[in-house]
């Protein structure tokens, strides 16, 4: 079963007593305040690390209030907090998910990631309140270790739910001396039976998920909602540049082979590859090295670390083709060697335009501008993308920020965005 194609996918209507259903906005706004001092250290934003005792206890501080609204919370073997409204569990009806996840990067914001588990959470309990029949069960879900920050397993927990966490590479992980088995077992997982956290094709008709932009584009643009049309894809290279270490005194310019000289023209390069070829969304070079990094020795070897994203997966190829082609003759150029190796490819995801039309029609029916866009950041929708069709709503990031202590959205969009994802399930979900 799946979400009806996008042609079928009617207008909202909403058959419910005076013709409205809403989020308890100040509940939600009180309940984001209380699960963001989970982790909180005084100017320092957040730490809620993946599989730490900060998000286990953010998880069960979650779990905890969902069971005083009536709803049923339990943790999965992959340590996903999932919550559905209480009664006999009904196979025969494919479930509606909507989440994200409640980890955090090192000192990071009180909204990325929490902010929809909340928000899923809220519009599962005005369903449950008003008791709405629905052809979809809807499901929220807290996704565990998105940002892998603390153990280097990103998306951990939406890939259990789709069946794809590697056990062997799992078992051997570890950070700070603490095995992940022994960390998802005291969050409440089981990495020996986490193939029973994997959700059977067609159990799911689809999944939304509401976030912030993480960017400028919906700020700048004075629109409430975005209906993101593409999940970034992000090749990611690993570049060496090997030339001579010399004496930085005694060796002429002329007859320099510096590695560093060379890198600097390719970081160059790689900007340019965005900034003025538009090959692709963007492209940055975050870490670069050199050897023997003196200050009176020429740099014999630099090495640098590149990645390129974009929502199409055909920009992504020609960007990565046309850098390795630029480099290869700037190492003929300047006499040098550059070796570029892909490190790696997470190839971009589209959303479902069926899904992508009710956002839309569920922000009309609010009175709310929408504009469509691109997410530039990875999120648990992309992997989910495997086992059902994937929404995503944005709402604005205030000055852009994300990943910082600084990270805010105004309350009115925070609340906007929690009503559209409530009409979004209601608009597709109704018998």
């Amino acid at each position: 079963m799946s979400i009806p194609a996008e042609g079928s996918v009617r207008p909202a209507a909403w058959p419910w007593p005076d013709d409205e259903l809403h989020v308890d906005g100040a509940l939600l706004l009180r309940r984001l305040a209380a699960i963001s001092r989970i982790g909180a250290r005084p100017g320092r934003g957040i730490t809620r690390l993946g599989l730490t005792p900060e998000e286990t206890a953010a998880r069960a501080h979650l779990a905890e209030q969902c069971r005083r609204d009536g709803l049923v919370a339990r943790t999965d073997e992959a340590g996903n907090l999932v919550v559905r409204r209480p009664g006999p569990a009904r196979p025969d009806r494919p479930v509606l998910l909507m989440g994200s996840h409640i980890d955090t990067v090192v000192d990071g914001g009180r909204l990325d990631g929490t902010y929809g588990v909340m928000a899923a959470c809220e519009v599962l309990r005005v369903l449950a309140a008003h008791d709405v029949e629905l052809a979809y069960e809807p499901v929220a879900v807290a996704f565990t270790n998105e940002e892998g920050a603390f153990f280097p397993y990103p998306f951990f927990g939406s890939l259990g739910l789709v069946g794809r966490v590697d056990t062997d590479h799992a078992r051997r992980m570890t950070a700070n001396g603490v095995a992940l088995p022994d960390a998802l077992r005291a969050a409440g997982g089981d990495l020996d039976a986490i193939a029973d956290a994997a959700w059977p094709a067609g159990s799911v008709a689809g999944y939304l998920e509401l976030h912030i932009e993480q960017g400028p584009v919906l700020e700048q643009a004075g629109v409430p909602i975005g209906v993101v049309q593409a999940i970034t894809g992000r090749t990611i290279l690993d570049i060496t540049v090997r030339g001579d270490q010399d004496h930085a005194g005694t060796t002429p310019m002329w007859a320099r082979r510096d590695a560093l000289t060379v890198a600097a023209r390719a970081v160059l390069a790689i900007e340019k590859l965005a900034r003025t070829r538009d090959l692709c969304r963007v492209s940055t070079v975050g870490r670069i090295s050199v050897d023997p990094g003196t200050t009176n020795v020429i740099p014999g070897t630099a090495r640098l670390t590149a990645e390129i994203r974009d929502g199409r997966a055909d920009r992504l190829r020609a960007a990565e083709l046309a850098i390795t082609t630029e480099l290869a003759q700037l190492a003929e150029a300047t006499d040098t060697e550059i070796e570029v190796l892909p490190a790696r490819i997470t190839q971009p995801v589209a959303t479902d335009g069926a899904l992508s039309r009710a956002i839309a029609d569920a922000a009309d029916g609010l009175g709310l501008r929408h504009a469509a866009l691109d997410s530039g950041a990875g999120h648990d929708a992309q992997v989910v993308a495997a086992l059902a069709p994937i929404g995503m709503i944005f709402v604005p990031s205030r000055d852009g920020i994300s990943h910082a202590p600084h990270e805010d959205t105004d309350d009115t969009h925070l609340v906007a965005g929690a009503d559209t994802l409530l009409r979004t399930v209601l608009g597709v979900a109704r018998p």
